[in-house]
């Protein structure tokens, strides 16, 4: 019962589609994220433009010929977009720090795991396999401040949060890849 991880850095990915959305359902419509399936159908319907941005990386695993999770990365173009939860993460580092940091840097956009799968270190395989080639190092991502699972398995993995939302436990955090030059730079947790 072996776990197949292959990295895809093209369009290729697409013919699995339905494979990731079902893994999409699994990790994120249930608690702590509680997101609905409609989230899932746009994370499925945002791929075939994500499989085209420079630098774009997948992961995916394979055990007994269903996945059973995924990562999804690419290059943070300049200037840093202001879609999704860009802006906060902007918010948080402001200008400067945003455009050294994570302009250019690769960029992890989804980290999913089927529930059955949780603890066995496979996200910790999908992270570095989609991380391996983050050019010189660079590599971020954000997640809520309110998994706290989310937040102990990104330290565990060596990544330093650079971002600290508002006092009243909401919003997104940044942290920065174990072998990011600018993590040193980070200001220490509060």
């Amino acid at each position: 019962m072996s776990t197949d991880i292959r990295v895809r850095t093209d369009a290729e990915l697409l013919a699995h589609t339905d494979a990731l959305r079902s893994v999409y359902v699994d990790a994120f419509c249930a608690p702590p994220w509680n997101e609905d399936e409609e989230r899932a159908t746009e994370f499925v319907d945002r791929l075939p433009a994500n499989t085209g941005r420079p630098g774009f990386t997948a992961a995916t695993a394979v055990r007994d010929g269903d996945m059973i999770g995924f990562a999804t990365a690419w290059i943070t173009p300049a200037p840093f977009p202001t879609d999704r939860c860009h802006p906060q993460a902007a918010a948080g580092l402001g200008a400067a720090y945003t455009a050294d940091w994570l302009c250019g840097a690769l960029e992890i956009d989804e980290l999913a795991v089927r529930g059955a799968a949780r603890g066995t270190g496979l996200a910790g395989d999908l992270l570095d396999a989609v991380t391996a080639h983050a050019p010189d190092g660079r590599a971020w991502l954000l997640t809520s401040v309110q998994n706290a699972r989310a937040m102990a398995f990104y330290r565990r993995r060596g990544w330093t949060q650079v971002t600290h939302p508002s006092p009243d436990g909401k919003g997104i955090v940044v942290f920065l890849g174990p072998r990011h030059p600018a993590r040193s730079l980070a200001p220490l947790p509060l």
